[in-house]
C-alpha cells in the first residue's frame, strides 16, 4: 500500500456516525422501559449509551433494575428497534465518502455495540457489499470504550496504531481509540455532544457527513 496517506485503516462506528438511528434507538429504550413499566430515562440518558453493547447500554439507562429484568428489558428493546428499523437510512453522502475512502486503497472497518447479527443485518444491504474489509461487535469481544476491538482489527490487518484511525459520534468511541493509542475523529451529528469530546483530543470535529468526507481526503 502506498504509504501518501496518513492513515491505512479507517474504522468507523456503526450508529450515529455512519447510520442516522439515534432518534430510533432512544426513543426504543423509552418504549422498553414503558413496556416493563420501569422509570424511563430521559433523552440524554438514553443517548448516552449509544455505542455500547447492548447490556451495558441497559444497565446505565435503567439502573438499578434487578438483574433478572435485564433480559426482558432487552428483548423488549431489540422488539421496538427491529419493528422501525426499515426506516433508516444511512447519512446522506456516506455512500460517497466510502467509496472515495476504497478508491484511495484504506481499509476500511466497522467498530460498533450492536450485535453480530445486527450489523450483518445491514451490511448485507447491496449498497454496502464489498465496502468493509473488517469488523467488529460488541457481543463477539469487549464493548466500548475497551480497546479490544481497535486491537484485533489493527492485527487483523497488520496496521500499527499510529497508522490507524478512529470515527465515531461518541466519547465510547473516542476513549477506545484513547485505550487503544490511535487517534481519532468526532462526529457532531450523532448520540453525544461534541463539547464532551475535547477532554479526548481527536484530530478534529465534523459536523457533516461533507465535512468529513473532505477532512478524510484531505488529512487521511
Amino acid at each position: 500500500m502506498t504509504r501518501t496517506r496518513r492513515f491505512d485503516l479507517i474504522a468507523f462506528d456503526w450508529d450515529g456516525t455512519l447510520f442516522d438511528s439515534t432518534a430510533l434507538i432512544v426513543r426504543s429504550i423509552q418504549n422498553a422501559c414503558r413496556d416493563i413499566g420501569v422509570l424511563v430515562p430521559d433523552d440524554q440518558r438514553a443517548a448516552y449509551v449509544i455505542g455500547l453493547g447492548l447490556r451495558d447500554a441497559l444497565e446505565y439507562a435503567v439502573p438499578g433494575l434487578p438483574p433478572e429484568r435485564y433480559p426482558e428489558l432487552g428483548a423488549r428493546y431489540r422488539h421496538h428497534y427491529l419493528a422501525s428499523q426499515h426506516e433508516l437510512s444511512l447519512f446522506a453522502g456516506t455512500l460517497q465518502m466510502l467509496h472515495a475512502l476504497k478508491e484511495r486503497q484504506h481499509f476500511l472497518a466497522v467498530a460498533t455495540g450492536k450485535n453480530r447479527r445486527g450489523l450483518d443485518d445491514v451490511l448485507g444491504l447491496t449498497e454496502l457489499r464489498g465496502l468493509f474489509d473488517g469488523s467488529r461487535t460488541a457481543d463477539e469481544t469487549f464493548s466500548k470504550p475497551h480497546p479490544r476491538m481497535l486491537q484485533e482489527l489493527m492485527a487483523e490487518f497488520g496496521v500499527e496504531p499510529s497508522r490507524t484511525l478512529m470515527i465515531g459520534d461518541t466519547t465510547h468511541d473516542l476513549q477506545m481509540a484513547v485505550n487503544a493509542g490511535t487517534p481519532s475523529v468526532g462526529v457532531s451529528f450523532g448520540a453525544h455532544d461534541h463539547e464532551s469530546f475535547v477532554p479526548l483530543s481527536p484530530l478534529f470535529v465534523a459536523h457533516s457527513t461533507r465535512e468529513l468526507h473532505d477532512w478524510l481526503l484531505r488529512h487521511g
